[in-house]
Order: structure tokens, then sequence, then C-alpha cells
């Protein structure tokens, strides 16, 4: 049976990143640490430090540990504020991160699944750079970060991606300007005004390679990071806009914008990214569960 006393003993040494520093952080004595993660070694029967230098670094089956641990503290800290939130009859907050160039119609089409949980959740947005969000969500001030991305292979943070679908990517204009366009999709947009997602979106690209390949020179007015901005600039007739083809009906209807055509073969995934390898959040497992339902998703 798992000592969990041992195994958040070991979780503290590993996350101060030494036995004395974790000690300074507990107030408990070296020795203590020491010894509770030396009977933890011993009943798993595996190694979970080594010495390296003056210093312990874990090894492989240690790092392994650490996520199962992060894991199950996580879900202990969960349980807690869940357990408050029922007594107190205040709702479970759900925080969530945002990538800004994930368009903010796409946002609530994944996000609209956990509003509808029998629990009532009290969801918190973030918006902000992909990067900043993960940070966010490495130190468990987040619960999801939804972006048009998995997570890099490079970055130092513990979670794992959760592909939510996709969709294809349409191109848009005001009436006005759709109507000064000479030709038929694609060939009119040679030398046209188009608005492109910033250096940081994952479509961009994809777009750039599919204009290349089709022998388009549109000329490019403006490049924005924020989703919300480039379309302010689309329906003020700046520019011809390229959005998933997901909410082409919201931007036509709503935005009063005129869909000139698809970038075939273009397509923009969405991710959920956490710090859970199997998705136990009840919202989070509400928005995985409720964007593959749609046939709209792969």
């Amino acid at each position: 049976m798992l000592n969990y006393k041992q195994l958040h003993h070991f979780w503290t040494v590993a996350r101060a990143g030494g036995i004395v520093r974790a000690a300074e952080r507990s107030g408990l004595a070296p020795q203590t640490l020491s010894g509770q993660i030396a009977t933890l070694e011993t009943d798993l029967g595996v190694n979970l430090f080594k010495r390296q230098g003056r210093g312990l670094v874990l090894t492989e089956t240690g790092r392994m540990v650490l996520d199962y641990a992060e894991e199950i503290f996580r879900l202990g800290n969960e349980l807690e504020e869940a357990l408050q939130s029922r007594a107190t009859g205040r709702a479970v907050p759900f925080r969530v991160g945002i990538a800004d160039v994930v368009p903010k119609a796409i946002a609530w089409l994944l996000l609209a699944p956990s509003m509808d949980l029998p629990e009532p959740m009290r969801i918190v947005c973030r918006e902000g750079k992909f990067d900043a969000l993960l940070g966010e969500l490495a130190i468990h001030k987040l619960d999801v970060v939804l972006a048009d991305s998995p997570l890099p292979p490079a970055m130092d943070v513990r979670g794992f991606s959760h592909a939510l679908g996709e969709s294809t990517i349409g191109f848009y204009a005001a009436p006005a300007l759709a109507a000064r366009l000479a030709g038929d999709f694609p060939a009119h947009l040679d030398g046209a005004p188009l608005l492109l997602p910033g250096v940081e979106a994952s479509v961009r690209g994809p777009l750039l390679r599919w204009i290349e390949a089709a022998g388009l020179r549109p000329r490019i007015v403006g490049e924005f990071d924020d989703s919300a901005l480039m379309r302010a600039f689309a329906e003020a007739g700046a520019g011809i806009f390229p959005s998933a083809s997901l909410v082409g009906e919201q931007l036509c209807r709503q935005g009063g914008l005129v869909h000139l055509g698809d970038a075939k073969g273009v397509t923009e995934t969405y991710y959920a990214i956490s710090v859970e390898r199997r998705l136990t959040h009840p919202a989070v497992r509400a928005i995985s569960e409720g964007a593959h339902a749609k046939q709209n998703f792969a």
C-alpha cells in the first residue's frame, strides 16, 4: 500500500530541488525527510534520486513518480476546494487560460459544455500569451489552457496536450470590400488587402504557404496577435480576414462579413493543455467530450 505521507515528502523535496531547501520550507528536519524518502524507495523497490555533485537529481523513475505525485496532490487540492465550495454554497471555480490567437467565438464553443454541468461552475478566463499561460498552468493557477498548438516539446512545463478538434480556414471580407474584388476565388485575393494572424499563430505558416502555392500576392496590410482585433479591422473593411470556417456563419450573420472561399488543405487544430495525463476535472472532461461530439470537429 502506497504511503501518501512519504510520497508527499518526496514531492516536497523534488519540487524544492533538494532536502535542505525542502526542510527549510516544511519545517521538518533534513534527517526526517531523508529517512522518509529512503523508506519510500525501499517500499517501491526503486531509486527516486541519484547523487550529482553535492546535490540530488531525480532518476528517470523519480521523474515518472513526480508526474503522478503532482496529479495526486493537485486532485487533493481540487477535492478540498470543491467540498468547501459545496459547504458554503459557492460555485466551484474553473480557471481557464485562453491563448490570444484563439478566436473568441471558438473559445466559447469549446467552453460552453462546462457551463451545463450538474455541479455549478464559476468560470474564470484569463487571456494572454501562450508561454505565460503555460507558466500559470505549471504552478496550478489555471486548470486548463486552450491553444492552437500542443505543448512545445522544449518547454520546461509538465503538461499534456489533448486535441479537441480542427476547423478549415476560410476568407471573409466586409461587403464593400468584397464587391470591389475582381474575378473568382482565390484569384481575386491577388493584390487585395489581407490581414494576417501574428507570428505566434500556428495557422500563419500554412496560410502563407497556401498563398504562395496558389501564385497569389496579396497586400498584407496588418498583422495581429489578437484575433478579436483582427476581426474588428475586417468588419471595418480594412482587409480580407482568414478565420476558422467553424464560426463562419456567425461571422457573416453577426459581423456582416461575406464568405469568399476556403483555403483548401489549411486547418487549425485546437488543444486543451492540462497537467493531467488523463482528464479528471469535470469541466475539462466536458470540454473534451463536447468538442468531439460536434460534427464540425475531427
